[in-house]
């Protein structure tokens, strides 16, 4: 599903992020991107989705090759991807549904596929009792459920989360990891950096080390420790 080819990535101020990467991710895996910050972590979530593309190399999400897409290519390439942010990303004046209903609208899904979908991945979050309120009423897992709920209501095949718990309480944060492995069990693929160590010990995935913009362990059933 994802495959990274001797991937580098420097950025104008010198500093290179990704040295050398080459990794393969399989349909329906669930990865944990662990590592120091300022290791490259960010980088290595944010190439996959081309949010930054590479210097030198290759990466290729379910086929397509990101180091060579045109940039008017890419909204059609993240209509495959779902992306979990930490700070939600959630559009204000919108009420939940309408956030969760805006990225099939920009699609132009017909109004009864819509409706249907939507529904379906608030009651998977279990959200339906709040289609209404507006992201300012709710709490910050309610927030990062309509954040899930907007990533996923397109069916992609691969989900992406950059510290989906991060600005969450520990309860809060378990919660948010059940519905994840909902999703991972539906066959989505996942890839979530975290630096949530309880989390990554406790509900044991592959776990991938990247430090000094490089691969430095990749186990699977792996725990979080790493060398600093």
């Amino acid at each position: 599903m994802i495959v990274m080819k001797d991937v580098y990535k420097k950025y104008p101020n010198g500093v290179v992020a990704a040295n050398g990467i080459n990794v393969e991710i399989g349909r329906g895996e669930f990865v944990y991107v662990v590592g120091p910050s300022g290791a490259g972590k960010s980088t290595f979530i944010k190439m996959m989705y081309r949010e930054e593309a590479p210097t030198k190399g290759d990466i290729f999400i379910n086929g397509i090759n990101l180091a060579t897409l045109r940039n008017k290519r890419v909204p059609y390439l993240r209509r495959q991807i779902g992306v979990v942010f930490q700070d939600f990303k959630l559009l204000p004046k919108l009420n939940v549904y309408e956030n969760v209903a805006f990225a099939l609208e920009v699609i132009e899904e017909s109004p009864k596929q819509i409706r249907k979908k939507v529904n379906d991945v608030l009651a998977l979050v279990g959200l339906t009792q709040k289609a209404r309120m507006f992201p300012n009423e709710l709490s910050g897992g309610e927030q990062q459920r309509v954040s899930i709920a907007r990533s996923i209501v397109n069916v992609p095949k691969v989900v992406i989360a950059d510290e989906p718990t991060g600005n969450l309480d520990p309860e809060t944060s378990w919660e948010i990891m059940k519905i994840f492995e909902q999703i991972n069990a539906r066959g989505t693929t996942i890839v979530m950096a975290t630096h949530n160590k309880e989390i990554v010990n406790t509900i044991r995935h592959r776990v991938i080390v990247v430090d000094g913009g490089m691969i430095t362990r990749d186990e699977y059933e792996g725990v979080y420790g790493y060398e600093s």
